[in-house]
């Protein structure tokens, strides 16, 4: 029987939308999100964390894409770059990144000399930041920031932390009124250094302790025995010390060579939170110092986590040991992956179900939209970000670091009191080469 022109038109049209639909569901299957990564993956700031920080980046990434990708759907394709400890290297990798690799999103990024240019430029582009590691205030403060994000700690915060905890324990475990007790802030020059040292003067002298010296130098130097020296005639009890891998193995090794005592020092993350190399050079020379930075997510307690969290921590750092060979798991690892994990799991989903894209109107919206309580992240402090016209739009309103202190092979929590899992150590004991 001959087939009418009217049914093989019909026949047509049924089959071309079949075509469409499976066009569009092979489309949709395939559909990817390019993501820019910036890392210092040589240079000083290497072992300074960023390596850590991008393999907990990677840890994040590879984990939900065995899981099928965002939402389950959509497969993400870091594109990398090293920033080679060099601001203008960042600057030209994220250039290369934005106009030739075509990405949206850029995040990564742990030095805060690199992440303050990063973001005008960034921004001026309308493109996404997202920072994970680099620490400044001055990264956001008063710029009014669109398209740049951080969930991450910010320098005045370590200001915060140090203050508070002199305040609550100088009388009680020194025996001494705080306005009796002789501070030097030492730093590099950076706008790292140069934020934490800033609060931290703003918040010892809220404490009623004496700030005797307050001095940046070159994270490059090649010599700090000058730096020593100025420490030492200041009879500063405490020492709090903002810096990288190479500048603090220089000073403390410096320091112990020329007799420098003193009753705590205190560390703002960077190279203080690489305890395992710290510790290869030093061994139990570094027992008993204090390090104020977010938490390694190992040392929190899961059952104060949201459900599931416990679980997922125990996975990054069983992934972390086995790329690296080592048991140290250091606090950059939880930075890197709690920022991707909140970017690939509470932004992009939604940019994409309820702004229909991962363009950067839709992936700025969504960060805007995100609410995650106190102890629903890895590193237990809840995530929202400053909107748009406030002091510091981009930034992470819930963001809090922690005073940690070194106990032999481990790390314990000190401060805050109502979190702590020991009594800190202070003064150092006499057993310290550095005790005073």
């Amino acid at each position: 029987m001959p087939t009418s022109r009217r049914t093989l038109l019909k026949g047509s049209a049924a089959a071309a939308a079949v075509m469409s639909l499976d066009w569009s569901r092979a489309q949709a299957e395939g559909e990817t999100v390019r993501i820019g990564t910036i890392y210092d993956l040589s240079g000083p700031f290497a072992a300074g964390g960023s390596v850590a920080s991008s393999i907990g980046n990677d840890i994040a990434i590879d984990l939900v894409n065995e899981k099928g990708g965002v939402a389950g759907k959509y497969k993400v394709i870091p594109v990398k770059a090293d920033s080679q400890s060099k601001a203008d290297v960042a600057i030209n990798e994220a250039e290369r990144l934005m106009s030739q690799e075509k990405v949206d999103i850029i995040e990564g990024v742990f030095a805060s000399a690199h992440a303050v240019p990063l973001s005008a430029k960034i921004e001026q582009q309308k493109k996404i930041l997202w920072i994970t590691t680099a620490v400044s205030t001055a990264v956001f403060k008063d710029k009014n920031l669109h398209y740049v994000f951080r969930a991450q700690i910010h320098s005045d915060q370590y200001g915060e932390a140090f203050g508070g905890f002199l305040g609550e324990h100088v009388k009680a475990k020194l025996g001494v009124e705080p306005k009796e007790v002789k501070v030097a802030l030492i730093h590099e020059d950076g706008p790292y250094g140069v934020g934490v040292a800033a609060a931290d003067e703003t918040y010892a002298k809220q404490a009623g302790c004496q700030v005797v010296l307050k001095e940046g130098y070159s994270a490059a130097a090649p010599d700090l025995s000058a730096l020593v020296t100025k420490v030492k005639r200041s009879g500063a009890d405490v020492i709090s010390h903002a810096g990288y891998n190479p500048d603090i193995t220089l000073f403390l090794r410096q320091g112990r060579e020329n007799g420098l005592r003193f009753k705590m020092l205190f560390g703002a993350g960077a190279g203080y939170s690489q305890l395992d190399k710290l510790r290869a050079t030093f061994g139990t020379d570094i027992d008993n110092f204090c390090n104020i930075d977010p938490v390694p997510a190992q040392l929190l307690d899961p059952a104060k986590l949201a459900p599931g969290l416990g679980d997922l921590i125990k996975t990054m750092v069983e992934r972390f040991q086995k790329k690296t060979g080592t048991l140290a798991v250091p606090t950059h690892c939880s930075m890197g992956f709690n920022q991707t994990w909140v970017l690939l799991n509470n932004v992009l989903p939604v940019a994409k179900e309820k702004y229909g894209a991962f363009d950067p109107e839709a992936v700025r919206k969504a960060a805007l939209d995100v609410d995650i309580p106190a102890g629903g992240t890895i590193q237990g402090y809840g995530v929202k970000f400053y909107p748009p016209d406030t002091p510091l739009s981009g930034q992470n309103e819930r963001s809090t670091p922690l005073v940690m202190q070194n106990a032999g092979e481990r790390v314990t929590v000190v401060w805050p009191t109502n979190i702590r899992t020991q009594d800190p150590v202070f003064p150092l004991p006499k057993s310290s080469v550095y005790a005073a």
